[in-house]
């Protein structure tokens, strides 16, 4: 049974950091003006608020990581970050629409009424007088959403490192952007943006782990962010522990994203019911991860199915 969450004195806010400089980014303390903060263990249960969220242009700049913590979670990230081989001729073939194209060695999907026109006007064909069907895979739009509230501390930092990583690896030739949550929430790189994994991670350790988790407020804000995208390649993927307590339901957010998967943070508290509704919801998949080492395997999957 669901216990009463604790109410939160304020709105949530949306912290917009993505421009900031070129340097490691600027740090975050929670509340935005100087909101205070509760982190007693009430504040883990799981609930519903009515908190809604605004945008800030800038953030306080006054929390450092820990030197060891960041040392360790930049190394899992730069392993995870090597962009993959990819199969096949073209680097942008794969999933995707199906097309005619010259034969380069790859399908052997043969477009006979293409292949036919070629061979009326080159009797003596060459190799590419062949025309093959072959998926050419149109880029991708992908929303990170890391929850950084009070319970995601520990191993849990590494498995936010391996996540950014592991998705900027798999989305080396696509749009990636990042939300990190808690009550509030800070948009760390918007779609479209070119920013490196090592500086997304840098900012996202900024972030001081207290606070209630509101699930609502950053799918709210990945719809905003995926509002131009095609349906078909957009999708946003949940890194949190699922225990739900500050701000609305967040299920009907999920079934507002055309896509939205769900790694479910099982080393520590977590609520499994929840986030096999948001998958449901969010038409996508659930995918649990105990250790950062789960995280690249898990993120595979989500893409292959």
């Amino acid at each position: 049974m669901r216990r009463k969450p604790k109410v939160l004195d304020e709105q949530p806010v949306l912290h917009d950091v993505a421009g900031a400089g070129a340097g490691a980014g600027p740090a975050l303390t929670r509340g935005g003006a100087g909101k205070p903060v509760s982190n007693s263990p009430a504040t883990m249960r799981p609930g519903f608020t009515q908190e809604r969220g605004t945008l800030l242009e800038s953030a306080p700049d006054d929390a450092v990581p820990d030197p060891e913590t960041l040392r360790r979670a930049r190394q899992i990230a730069a392993r995870l970050a090597v962009p993959r081989a990819r199969r096949g001729v073209g680097a942008r073939r794969g999933a995707g629409e199906l097309v005619s194209v010259r034969y380069k060695g790859g399908s052997d999907d043969i477009d006979l009424d293409r292949t036919i026109d070629q061979l009326v006007e080159h009797p003596v064909p060459e190799e590419d007088d062949i025309v093959v069907r072959e998926q050419i895979r149109t880029r991708r739009s992908v929303v990170l959403l890391v929850d950084v509230s009070g319970s995601m501390r520990g191993e849990r930092v590494r498995t936010a490192a391996a996540t950014v990583g592991a998705l900027a690896a798999e989305l080396v030739r696509d749009d990636l952007a990042v939300v990190a949550f808690w009550s509030d929430a800070a948009v760390l790189a918007h779609l479209g943006q070119s920013v490196s994994p090592q500086r997304l991670l840098d900012t996202l350790m900024r972030i001081p782990a207290k606070g209630l988790t509101n699930v609502a407020f950053p799918l709210e804000a990945a719809a905003k962010e995926l509002a131009r995208v095609p349906s078909r390649f957009a999708r946003a993927i949940l890194l949190s522990d699922c225990v739900h307590n500050a701000g609305p339901d967040p299920r009907p957010f999920a079934a507002r994203l055309a896509r939205l998967d769900v790694l479910l943070d099982t080393s520590g508290e977590n609520d499994p019911e929840m986030a096999s509704d948001l998958s449901r919801f969010g038409h996508g998949r659930l995918a649990r991860v105990n250790t950062y080492r789960d995280v690249a395997p898990a993120v595979s999957r989500l893409f292959t199915e």
